[in-house]
């Protein structure tokens, strides 16, 4: 069987990392360098580094960061935001990403995500799905969550999926920086669409919360970040909790 995943992100704005609730309120989280080489070190499976602000900045990805950030890495590193094009593409994974991140990107040009499978293969494209239930349906957001789409999100998943995407990382933003819990009926229901393995993210607050996502939500891996930043709960104390609970992880 595929072990679970768990994997820190770190969320950076103006060269700092920083959370908070429902994609508002941030605050400081630390220097994401030294934030990368302590979950390295912890023993995260993975690490994923969100530009946060590129797209509404109209800007390039900080690529001079992410260098810094993958220099201490040894896992697989994913870098998202402002992502518009091949060459983005190409300068992050010169700068040391294994994986890019997508979101509005490929809203906007579906056909992107194909585009970049064919050209990098679908074991490098992750793409992103903010979703918010609204009126009791998961609408797709854009635009680091503030534009409605007016797209259900289980079929953008699914359509995802279709046209090459190696993974989705969805982040329900209704539960985000909530420690509330996954959004379990999200995750399951993207999950059982799509053949494609699905991050989940948003929500985590404490252990138990990892293994309903892994068991009730069927994530094949799952995300979280101020319960790591803050010092909540410990990467090697977890993967302990979940190997306990009968969850397979690398431990």
């Amino acid at each position: 069987m595929v072990k679970k995943r768990l994997i820190p992100c770190l969320d950076v704005r103006d060269g700092r990392t920083v959370k908070g609730i429902q994609f508002e309120g941030l605050r400081d989280a630390g220097d994401p360098v030294a934030l990368a080489a302590r979950y390295a070190r912890e023993g995260a499976d993975e690490l994923v580094f969100l530009d946060i602000t590129a797209t509404n900045q109209r800007r390039k990805p900080l690529t001079e960061l992410v260098r810094d950030v993958a220099r201490v890495l040894d896992i697989p590193f994913t870098v998202g935001g402002g992502i518009g094009s091949v060459g983005d593409v190409e300068a992050l994974l010169l700068s040391g990403a294994d994986k890019v991140s997508i979101n509005s990107a490929a809203l906007a040009r579906p056909e992107f995500i194909a585009d970049l499978a064919r050209r990098f293969g679908s074991q490098c494209v992750v793409v992103a799905v903010d979703a918010r239930l609204v009126n009791g349906e998961w609408q797709v957001m854009t635009r680091a969550g503030t534009v409605a789409t007016g797209r259900e999100a289980v079929a953008w998943c699914r359509e995802a999926a279709d046209l090459g995407a190696g993974e989705l990382l969805l982040t329900s933003m209704s539960h985000d920086g909530t420690k509330s819990g996954y959004a379990l009926d999200l995750t399951r229901a993207v999950s059982n669409a799509v053949p494609v393995p699905v991050i989940a993210s948003g929500g985590a607050g404490q252990p138990s919360d990892f293994t309903d996502v892994f068991n009730a939500g069927g994530a094949d891996a799952a995300l979280a970040a101020s319960i790591f930043h803050f010092n909540e709960t410990a990467l090697p104390a977890l993967k302990h909790y979940l190997h306990s609970a009968g969850i397979l992880v690398r431990l």
